[in-house]
């Protein structure tokens, strides 16, 4: 596995601090590989680690009866997984599965606690996004209830191309319905539709963007929603 510093760049938040604040935090850091289905968090249990993916994605769920159940999140090279121990709270609030396979930085909760208290600017970063967690988690609940499940498809398709940073990725139908939440007819339909427009093209869990343009403007209007809140405030 690549040393953590030639990795770090490939994390946005990382790659925003300043040099110094930047290395200390790495100091700190190991690459790690995630693997698809591996469970980061639980909602209730103690964060351990924290994670920066660099090349990888973690859908954060919300728990129904005790289950596993609507995606409420997804991150990937712009965020990072522990964001509540920014506001010193080392207590999952949401079920964390890796969506996409590949690489991730690992630092200790506590560790990283250290660094929040030590570092302004480490600090200042972290606090601004969580507020944009905040309100993409808030954009997610008002799109799932009010979105054409073909919109909501055409915008949860354009975030994993984002943080696949590739045209090509791997996600079942199964996948996506528990994500979005419908039946999976739902989202046969809904890719379907995309597939005969030309937007994607889709074969067994294999997913290729064709027309990236034509499936931003069949997404509502929750993907320029959230890309314009992270843009404004991590600038």
């Amino acid at each position: 596995m690549p040393p953590v510093k030639s990795v770090a760049a490939a994390n946005r938040l990382l790659a925003s601090l300043p040099g110094k604040d930047r290395q200390g935090l790495l100091a700190l850091c190991e690459p790690v590989e995630l693997a698809f289905g591996d469970i980061l968090a639980r909602p209730g249990e103690p964060i351990h680690y924290a994670y920066f993916p660099t090349q990888s994605s973690i859908s954060l769920l919300a728990t129904i009866n005790g289950h596993p159940g609507l995606e409420v999140g997804l991150i990937g090279n712009e965020g990072m997984l522990g964001i509540a121990l920014i506001l010193d709270i080392a207590v999952s609030p949401l079920h964390a599965v890796v969506q996409g396979q590949g690489t991730a930085l690992r630092v200790d909760a506590e560790a990283l606690c250290r660094q929040l208290a030590a570092n302004p600017a480490l600090r200042g970063v972290l606090q601004r996004y969580l507020h944009v967690h905040i309100a993409q988690l808030a954009q997610t609940a008002a799109c799932t209830r009010f979105h054409a499940v073909e919109a909501r498809l055409a915008r949860r398709l354009l975030m994993t191309q984002d943080r696949a940073q590739s045209n090509t990725f791997h996600v079942t139908q199964e996948f996506l319905a528990a994500m979005l939440g419908v039946r999976r007819v739902g989202v046969t339909k809904a890719a379907i539709t995309l597939q005969n427009d030309k937007l994607i093209r889709y074969s067994r869990g294999d997913i290729t963007i064709l027309d990236r343009n034509r499936l931003e403007q069949s997404s509502c209007s929750c993907y320029a929603a959230d890309k314009a809140s992270y843009e404004r405030m991590m600038k």
